[in-house]
Protein backbone atom coordinates (compact mmCIF):
# COMPACT_ATOMS: atom_id res chain seq x y z
CA UNK A 1 0.00 0.00 0.00
CA UNK A 2 1.35 3.42 -0.90
CA UNK A 3 1.48 6.02 1.85
CA UNK A 4 -0.95 8.38 0.11
CA UNK A 5 -3.57 5.62 0.09
CA UNK A 6 -2.99 5.06 3.80
CA UNK A 7 -3.55 8.76 4.50
CA UNK A 8 -6.83 8.61 2.57
CA UNK A 9 -7.96 5.84 4.91
CA UNK A 10 -7.11 7.70 8.12
CA UNK A 11 -10.50 9.49 8.50
CA UNK A 12 -12.25 6.15 8.17
CA UNK A 13 -9.86 4.47 10.61
CA UNK A 14 -10.67 7.20 13.15
CA UNK A 15 -14.37 6.25 13.03
CA UNK A 16 -14.20 2.47 12.52
CA UNK A 17 -15.56 0.25 15.30
CA UNK A 18 -12.65 -1.69 16.79
CA UNK A 19 -12.86 -5.51 16.73
CA UNK A 20 -10.96 -5.67 20.03
CA UNK A 21 -10.84 -9.09 21.67
CA UNK A 22 -12.21 -10.83 18.57
CA UNK A 23 -9.12 -9.77 16.60
CA UNK A 24 -6.76 -10.38 19.53
CA UNK A 25 -7.95 -13.95 20.02
CA UNK A 26 -7.00 -14.90 16.47
CA UNK A 27 -3.35 -14.46 17.42
CA UNK A 28 -3.54 -15.82 20.97
CA UNK A 29 -2.38 -19.32 22.00
CA UNK A 30 -5.23 -21.30 23.54
CA UNK A 31 -3.67 -21.12 27.00
CA UNK A 32 -3.46 -17.35 26.80
CA UNK A 33 -7.03 -17.08 25.53
CA UNK A 34 -8.24 -18.89 28.65
CA UNK A 35 -6.34 -16.48 30.89
CA UNK A 36 -7.68 -13.47 28.98
CA UNK A 37 -11.27 -14.56 29.51
CA UNK A 38 -10.67 -14.72 33.26
CA UNK A 39 -9.11 -11.24 33.34
CA UNK A 40 -11.20 -8.45 34.88
CA UNK A 41 -9.58 -4.98 34.48
CA UNK A 42 -11.83 -3.58 37.21
CA UNK A 43 -10.59 -5.95 39.88
CA UNK A 44 -7.03 -6.82 38.80
CA UNK A 45 -4.15 -4.59 39.88
CA UNK A 46 -2.00 -4.19 36.77
CA UNK A 47 1.05 -2.29 35.64
CA UNK A 48 0.25 0.24 32.91
CA UNK A 49 2.01 0.75 29.59
CA UNK A 50 1.44 2.21 26.13
CA UNK A 51 2.88 1.57 22.66
CA UNK A 52 2.88 3.38 19.33
CA UNK A 53 1.93 1.69 16.05
CA UNK A 54 3.78 4.20 13.88
CA UNK A 55 3.15 4.35 10.12
CA UNK A 56 5.32 6.43 7.77
CA UNK A 57 6.43 6.59 4.12
CA UNK A 58 9.51 4.83 2.81
CA UNK A 59 10.03 4.81 -0.96
CA UNK A 60 6.42 6.08 -1.19
CA UNK A 61 5.09 2.93 0.49
CA UNK A 62 3.42 2.84 3.91
CA UNK A 63 5.66 1.16 6.51
CA UNK A 64 5.41 0.62 10.24
CA UNK A 65 8.20 0.23 12.76
CA UNK A 66 8.92 -2.63 15.13
CA UNK A 67 11.84 -3.08 17.50
CA UNK A 68 13.79 -6.12 18.62
CA UNK A 69 14.31 -5.81 22.36
CA UNK A 70 17.72 -6.46 23.87
CA UNK A 71 18.46 -9.65 25.74
CA UNK A 72 17.87 -9.18 29.47
CA UNK A 73 16.50 -11.12 32.46
CA UNK A 74 12.76 -10.89 31.89
CA UNK A 75 9.78 -12.36 30.06
CA UNK A 76 10.02 -9.98 27.09
CA UNK A 77 13.75 -10.42 26.46
CA UNK A 78 14.71 -10.42 22.73
CA UNK A 79 11.09 -10.18 21.64
CA UNK A 80 9.78 -8.12 18.73
CA UNK A 81 7.53 -5.28 19.85
CA UNK A 82 6.20 -1.84 19.08
CA UNK A 83 8.07 1.11 20.57
CA UNK A 84 6.58 1.70 24.00
CA UNK A 85 6.83 1.05 27.68
CA UNK A 86 5.67 1.70 31.20
CA UNK A 87 3.65 4.77 32.08
CA UNK A 88 5.57 7.25 34.24
CA UNK A 89 4.32 9.94 36.62
CA UNK A 90 5.44 12.64 34.15
CA UNK A 91 2.97 11.35 31.53
CA UNK A 92 -0.30 13.27 31.29
CA UNK A 93 -2.06 10.22 29.81
CA UNK A 94 -1.37 7.01 27.93
CA UNK A 95 -0.96 8.82 24.63
CA UNK A 96 1.83 10.84 26.25
CA UNK A 97 3.42 7.58 27.41
CA UNK A 98 3.39 6.16 23.88
CA UNK A 99 4.88 9.34 22.42
CA UNK A 100 7.58 9.63 25.11
CA UNK A 101 8.60 6.01 24.80
CA UNK A 102 8.73 6.22 21.01
CA UNK A 103 11.17 9.10 21.29
CA UNK A 104 13.24 7.38 23.96
CA UNK A 105 13.46 4.03 22.16
CA UNK A 106 13.72 4.97 18.47
CA UNK A 107 14.33 8.73 18.50
CA UNK A 108 11.11 9.95 16.84
CA UNK A 109 9.98 13.20 18.52
CA UNK A 110 6.34 13.68 19.50
CA UNK A 111 6.03 16.76 17.29
CA UNK A 112 6.64 14.58 14.20
CA UNK A 113 3.79 12.18 15.02
CA UNK A 114 0.09 12.69 14.32
CA UNK A 115 -1.87 10.40 16.63
CA UNK A 116 -4.87 8.90 14.82
CA UNK A 117 -6.58 7.08 17.66
CA UNK A 118 -6.28 4.64 20.53
CA UNK A 119 -6.76 0.96 19.76
CA UNK A 120 -8.05 -1.75 22.10
CA UNK A 121 -6.05 -2.27 25.28
CA UNK A 122 -4.57 -5.69 25.88
CA UNK A 123 -3.52 -7.51 29.02
CA UNK A 124 -0.20 -9.40 29.14
CA UNK A 125 -0.45 -12.06 31.88
CA UNK A 126 3.28 -13.00 32.21
CA UNK A 127 4.33 -9.41 33.02
CA UNK A 128 0.96 -8.18 34.38
CA UNK A 129 0.96 -5.18 32.03
CA UNK A 130 -2.21 -3.63 30.66
CA UNK A 131 -1.03 -2.10 27.39
CA UNK A 132 -2.72 0.80 25.58
CA UNK A 133 -1.84 0.86 21.84
CA UNK A 134 -2.04 4.01 19.71
CA UNK A 135 -1.93 4.39 15.94
CA UNK A 136 0.04 7.35 14.66
CA UNK A 137 1.83 8.44 11.52
CA UNK A 138 4.69 10.62 10.30
CA UNK A 139 4.47 12.36 6.94
CA UNK A 140 8.19 11.77 6.35
CA UNK A 141 10.38 8.77 7.06
CA UNK A 142 11.87 9.28 10.54
CA UNK A 143 15.57 9.24 11.21
CA UNK A 144 15.47 6.35 13.64
CA UNK A 145 17.94 6.48 16.50
CA UNK A 146 17.68 3.32 18.59
CA UNK A 147 18.43 3.41 22.30
CA UNK A 148 21.20 0.79 22.61
CA UNK A 149 20.22 0.09 26.21
CA UNK A 150 16.79 -1.20 25.14
CA UNK A 151 16.74 -1.82 21.40
CA UNK A 152 18.85 -4.37 19.56
CA UNK A 153 17.40 -3.64 16.12
CA UNK A 154 14.83 -1.46 14.34
CA UNK A 155 12.62 -3.25 11.78
CA UNK A 156 10.92 -1.25 9.01
CA UNK A 157 7.98 -3.30 7.72
CA UNK A 158 5.83 -2.52 4.67
CA UNK A 159 2.17 -2.33 5.65
CA UNK A 160 1.44 -4.54 2.65
CA UNK A 161 3.32 -7.37 4.38
CA UNK A 162 0.90 -7.25 7.31
CA UNK A 163 -2.08 -7.23 4.94
CA UNK A 164 -0.82 -10.29 3.04
CA UNK A 165 -2.65 -13.37 4.42
CA UNK A 166 0.42 -15.50 3.68
CA UNK A 167 2.25 -13.57 6.43
CA UNK A 168 0.12 -15.30 9.09
CA UNK A 169 1.68 -18.49 10.43
CA UNK A 170 1.69 -20.94 13.35
CA UNK A 171 4.87 -22.16 15.02
CA UNK A 172 5.51 -24.67 17.78
CA UNK A 173 7.46 -22.88 20.50
CA UNK A 174 8.18 -22.59 24.20
CA UNK A 175 6.35 -19.76 26.01
CA UNK A 176 5.58 -18.76 29.57
CA UNK A 177 2.44 -20.90 29.27
CA UNK A 178 4.01 -24.16 28.10
CA UNK A 179 7.28 -25.72 26.98
CA UNK A 180 5.85 -26.50 23.55
CA UNK A 181 2.57 -25.20 22.13
CA UNK A 182 1.34 -24.03 18.71
CA UNK A 183 1.57 -20.23 18.64
CA UNK A 184 -0.07 -18.10 15.92
CA UNK A 185 1.69 -15.01 14.67
CA UNK A 186 3.02 -13.09 11.70
CA UNK A 187 6.11 -14.13 9.75
CA UNK A 188 7.89 -10.80 9.21
CA UNK A 189 11.45 -10.31 7.96
CA UNK A 190 12.14 -14.00 8.51
CA UNK A 191 11.09 -13.80 12.17
CA UNK A 192 8.00 -14.89 14.06
CA UNK A 193 6.10 -11.98 15.63
CA UNK A 194 3.82 -13.42 18.28
CA UNK A 195 2.18 -12.69 21.63
CA UNK A 196 0.75 -9.27 22.46
CA UNK A 197 2.45 -7.60 19.49
CA UNK A 198 0.85 -10.06 17.07
CA UNK A 199 -2.51 -9.55 18.76
CA UNK A 200 -2.27 -5.76 18.33
CA UNK A 201 -1.14 -6.23 14.74
CA UNK A 202 -4.17 -8.44 14.15
CA UNK A 203 -6.51 -5.64 15.20
CA UNK A 204 -4.64 -3.09 13.07
CA UNK A 205 -4.76 -5.46 10.10
CA UNK A 206 -8.49 -6.06 10.46
CA UNK A 207 -9.31 -2.36 10.77
CA UNK A 208 -7.23 -1.42 7.72
CA UNK A 209 -8.82 -4.22 5.69
CA UNK A 210 -12.33 -3.11 6.71
CA UNK A 211 -11.81 0.50 5.74
CA UNK A 212 -10.05 -0.50 2.51
CA UNK A 213 -13.09 -2.52 1.45
CA UNK A 214 -15.45 0.31 2.41
CA UNK A 215 -13.34 2.75 0.39
CA UNK A 216 -13.32 0.41 -2.61
CA UNK A 217 -9.56 -0.11 -2.57
CA UNK A 218 -8.27 -3.27 -4.17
Amino acid sequence: MDFTSFLRLVPKIEKETLPGANAHERMAPLERARLMKAFDPDTTQTRKAAVMMLVYPKDDLAHFVLIVRNTYPGVHSSQIAFPGGKREDVDADFEATALRETFEEVGVPARAITVVRKFSEIYIPPSNFLVHPFLGYCTDRPDFLADPAEVAEVLEVPLAVLLDPDTMDVEQMATSYSTSIPVPGFRIAGRMVWGATAMMLAELREVVELVRRDAGFS
